[in-house]
């Protein structure tokens, strides 16, 4: 039995077990990460990547390698709505290819304005970008068919023993932090007696209930449909509802349908589970199924704790989506990259054990935001229930179908133009942020008002030659400084070198983007997230020990 040390363990090699190992490895953070399975996910998963995670993977430098994998370039990622796949197109929403995403991006303004736009690509595909990211990193080790059977927090370190799935080989690891990203029935989670709380599944006529999931492969679907293709494929009708995204663009798809009462997974064969894509289809198209499955739609949970001492939860251990709008993948790279910088502060001695209490107080409000919007989704979809003689070829089946149509191209805009929810997360109230006292904005998930009143993420703009604000800025921390500033920030710049900080200074000379970010001096943190702004850095020191956290404990006291 091996006795190793490492900063951290990771539990999980999902998304955010991948992304965190990612941020700790560049910054110096020595990492392992144990995960049962064999390799990454098989199955398609999440299939959509928001904006605002990519621009992340652009600050971690692998965005246009993600950009390049999932669908053709050219493959529209529009959302379409069907009475049956190869029937009736009732709505479309029209979103950018990949190639039109990179060629429009420069032009987005107002709300969409951002380093990337959005990308559709399934969670499969991006988890082997993390995974080959992270194994090239020098000091993170990755064990996938390795499971950790139990850990105990002794208040200075972590204990944690995994063992080889097939060799049954143990090894023990002392790490200072251990990280907990092993899914929805995280072990982890349970064993800190930490529970769940919110909508434990709610019922509706669709997206509430037992879903049917088959990922499949169906060339002659784009034979027989008459329509443009589309990246999302909903069908809505009285007999079988599902959405269904395109995986590949040449023939694979992941499709997911609601069982009916009395339907079980177990009862239901391969040749009736073909059948159950032929009727959404509504053609007898030759399928292969290349694994299927159920899952729970209804949820809308969030952990009441996000972790216990030295360790900490994130991703679907934390929060449970029903997945409209693809925000649960999405929320748990947020959660990431907001742990690993804060993780890796305290381990390189910049900041003190109390930075680490802001990852809850941050990223806990945002889990039961983000959570509300899905389930508000899922209710818009789920509970407009399709008019009997929809599909009749009648005059009050045409009808049916133009309100249908009206309805769903409303929702698909609601459910997928979502600049608001993708870009407008804020800490305002968290005490590593120096907060404005400013009126708050309305929460809108289809309207974001670029400001840099500290707590929320630094207001983009592209500047000369197609260079985006944030590839200026630093890969730790940034002070921008406008030219009208009376004040050098010499003192800030003073106090954040003294305290350890890596500190970008980026100097600019633009009245546009000066207007957006108002007061002269901003400091930047390293996930983007304006800490602080002002005219002058008179209380340098106060700021820069409360934007690493010395003030939590303060804050703390006072609450109390």
């Amino acid at each position: 039995m091996n006795d190793e040390t490492f900063d951290v363990a990771i539990a999980g090699g999902g998304p955010f077990g991948l992304m965190i190992a990612n941020e700790l490895g560049r910054r110096g953070v020595s990492v392992i990460l144990f995960d049962e399975k064999s390799s990454t996910a098989f199955n398609p998963q999440a299939n959509a990547t928001q904006a605002r995670t990519m621009e992340h993977f652009r600050r971690l430098g692998f965005a246009e390698e993600v950009r390049a994998l999932g669908l053709p370039e050219d493959f529209p990622t529009d959302i379409a709505y069907f009475t049956r796949y190869a029937h009736c197109e009732l709505a479309r929403f029209r979103l950018p290819s990949a190639r039109q995403a990179r060629e429009k991006v420069a032009t987005m303004s107002g709300s969409w304005s951002a380093a990337e736009l959005p990308h559709r690509v399934s969670q499969k595909f991006v988890e082997q970008v993390l995974r080959r990211q992270a194994e090239a990193l020098e000091n993170v080790e990755v064990h996938y068919g390795w499971s950790v059977s139990c850990f105990e927090d002794t208040g200075e370190k972590v204990l944690v023993q995994a063992k080889d799935v097939e060799s049954g080989t143990e090894r023990t690891v002392r790490s200072k932090y251990f990280i907990g990203a092993d899914g929805a029935k995280s072990a982890v989670r349970k064993s800190l007696g930490i529970r769940y709380e919110g909508d434990g599944g709610a019922i509706r006529d669709f997206f509430g209930g037992r879903m049917f999931a088959l990922y499949l492969r169906c060339p002659q679907f784009y034979e027989v449909v008459p329509f443009a293709p589309a990246w999302m494929n909903v069908t809505f009708n009285p007999d079988r509802r599902a959405f269904m995204a395109a995986v590949d663009g040449k023939g694979e798809f992941a499709f997911h349908t609601q069982l009916r009462q009395g339907e079980t997974d177990a009862d239901i064969s391969d040749s009736q589970a073909i059948a159950m894509f032929q009727a959404a289809v509504g053609f007898p198209v030759e399928a292969e199924i290349l694994s299927r499955g159920t899952w729970m739609a209804g949820y809308a949970l969030v952990a009441e704790k996000f972790g216990s001492g030295r360790v900490f939860l994130g991703g679907d251990a934390v929060h449970l989506f029903t997945p409209a709008g693809g925000l649960g993948y999405n929320t748990a790279v947020d959660d990431a990259v907001n742990l690993g910088w804060k993780i890796a502060a305290v381990v390189k001695g910049i900041a003190p054990q109390s930075l680490l209490e802001t990852y809850e107080m941050e990223r806990r409000p945002m889990a039961l935001r983000n959570t509300g919007f899905a389930k508000r989704f899922a209710e818009s979809i789920g509970n407009y229930a399709p008019q009997a003689d929809l599909e009749a070829d009648t005059e009050r089946g045409e009808a049916a179908r133009r309100a249908a149509g009206a309805y769903l191209e409303a929702h698909g805009r609601a459910e997928f133009n979502i600049p608001g929810i993708t870009f407008g997360s804020r800490y305002d109230h968290s005490p590593a942020i120096l907060t404005d006292a400013l009126q708050p904005q309305e929460d809108a998930p289809d309207v974001y008002l670029p400001t840099a009143a500290p707590g929320g993420r630094a207001p983009h703009a592209w500047l000369e030659s197609g260079v985006s604000l944030y590839d200026l800025f630093g890969f730790e921390w940034s002070l921008l400084r406008f030219s009208r500033s009376s004040s050098p920030g010499d003192a800030l710049i003073a106090a954040a070198r003294a305290a350890g900080m890596d500190l970008t200074v980026v100097d600019l000379d633009r009245a546009d983007i000066s207007s957006f970010y108002e007061e002269p001096l901003v400091l930047v943190r390293p996930d983007q997230i304006v800490a602080w702004r002002g005219r002058d850095d008179h209380h340098a020191e106060a700021i820069i020990a409360t934007v690493l956290g010395y003030k939590v404990e303060e804050s703390r006291r006072w609450a109390g």
